[in-house]
């Protein structure tokens, strides 16, 4: 699936399950949360902090999706086109990270 199919599928599921896109501070709200349910599973599972037991259970995958979910419910109500935006990102950080991130030398350990 590309990301312009991503964005039709999210708006479909909208339509046909939701009632309406909640507003965009409601989203920015739910974004902010689920980037902090990845953060809680990254901080527990990949870094110091200890795993609680009912951490364990989680599926960062499915706390990744509903990152993206919202993240894609965002762009549909405000009308950016994800495509045209993230290729134009990849470009600007291929031209302005690709040397910087070769001559970095805590990258080339």
């Amino acid at each position: 699936m590309n990301i312009e199919d991503a964005q039709k599928q999210v708006d479909e599921w909208i339509q046909s399950h939701g009632v309406r896109y909640f507003d965009e501070l409601t989203n920015m709200a739910q974004l902010t949360e689920e980037v902090g349910e990845v953060a809680r599973i990254i901080a527990r599972r990949y870094g110091e902090q200890s795993e609680k037991e009912s951490d364990k259970e989680k599926d960062l995958g499915e706390e990744l999706a509903d990152v993206l979910f919202v993240v894609l419910c965002l762009a549909n109500q405000t009308g950016v086109n994800l495509k045209e935006a993230f290729d134009k990102k990849l470009d600007v950080k291929a031209k302005r990270d690709h040397k910087r991130h070769h001559n970095n030398p805590k990258l080339n350990d």
